[in-house]
């Protein structure tokens, strides 16, 4: 058996917020939300190979119980290949939270941090596959 993706759905507060972010901000493309228009419940989108959900906190947590006792954000990383990494750092870097400027790490990656509106971090990176 393959396993063939894997796509973060995160809880958030504010899904009409969150798909705004990233959309106008992250240059990401809207696939879908639910419901179609108003305040949205749940929202996916879509960079390239990179997609990801974003659902609202009270929605979340009516569907799974263990998750009732949790706030939004979380103790997790996201880490992103970027093609032209001191491009995509020059194009976003006025408009984010970045929380760990660009550095070259001790495994020979060149990559920085923002911290989304929701407390999540992204990390993006140069590292070659």
């Amino acid at each position: 058996m393959e396993l063939k993706s894997l796509t973060p759905n995160l809880m958030v507060k504010n899904v009409n917020e969150t798909l705004e972010y990233y959309t106008n901000i992250l240059g990401f493309t809207l696939l879908q939300t639910v419901p179609e228009k108003g305040t949205f419940d749940w929202g996916f989108v879509k960079s390239g190979n990179v997609m990801l959900m974003f659902q609202k906190d009270t929605s979340i947590k009516a569907e799974y119980k263990e998750l009732k006792n949790y706030e939004k954000g979380g103790a997790l990383t996201l880490y992103i290949q970027v093609e032209d990494l001191q491009k995509w750092h020059e194009t976003i870097k006025d408009k984010t939270n970045i929380i760990n400027p660009m550095h070259k790490t001790l495994y020979g990656a060149n990559e920085f941090a923002i911290m989304d509106i929701n407390g999540f971090i992204l990390t993006f990176s140069d590292i070659l596959e």
